[in-house]
């Protein structure tokens, strides 16, 4: 019973932290606008994490190397802390218990993004429904899903006056995700077991 609630306050806490230094990440990367609720909610919650390592890992054009780094380790500290719940005695120390955890970071990062631009895509459906257009929360989630969206709006025409492009970026994204799942998984079952006596 503590395990479980263990696994779900681990999960939840890591996977919030996560979910936000990404959101910052994309957020510089397209240079979208931080002087929304949104963008500076972010920013208040990730500056004490950021800034200071800031300082070791310098940004690399408009790519905030500090903040993916750190959203990578969060990562990986997240799943070596699941794994530590885990009734197996796994060698997370040796090599490919090391490698597997890299991995397995890298791979929630790419989940995350997908989520991130899933929520992105259902928020802009429910604004274009909602808001006007001029709401400053278009501009934020515009500068998330333009770029993915373009490229398809160039080869996929509208539907009776209907973008559908959401929409097969949507369906893309769930198979995907599957996928990536399905890897993970697999990276996590390679990780050797630590012989006992």
């Amino acid at each position: 019973m503590l395990a479980n609630a263990l696994d779900v306050l681990i999960r939840c806490v890591g996977g919030f932290i996560i979910w936000m230094l990404l959101a910052r990440f994309y957020l510089l990367a397209l240079k979208a606008q931080f002087n929304t609720p949104f963008g500076q909610f972010v920013m208040a919650l990730t500056n004490w994490m950021v800034l200071p390592a800031r300082r070791i890992l310098p940004s690399v054009r408009q790519y905030d190397s500090a903040t993916f780094v750190l959203a990578w380790l969060w990562a990986c500290g997240m799943h070596v802390l699941l794994l530590w719940l885990s009734p197996w005695p796994y060698a997370l120390l040796a090599p490919q218990g090391l490698l597997a955890i890299a991995v397995t970071g890298l791979l929630e990062l790419l989940l995350v993004s997908m989520y991130l631009l899933m929520v992105a895509l259902i928020g802009q459906a429910v604004l274009s429904w909602f808001a006007p257009r001029h709401h400053p929360a278009f501009s934020v989630i515009n500068s998330l899903t333009t770029p993915f969206l373009r490229p398809l709006r160039r080869v996929i025409p509208p539907v009776g006056n209907v973008d559908i492009t959401p929409m097969v970026l949507m369906l893309a994204l769930l198979v995907l995700n599957v996928l990536v799942v399905g890897a993970q998984q697999t990276v996590l079952r390679s990780i050797p077991v630590a012989a006992l006596g």
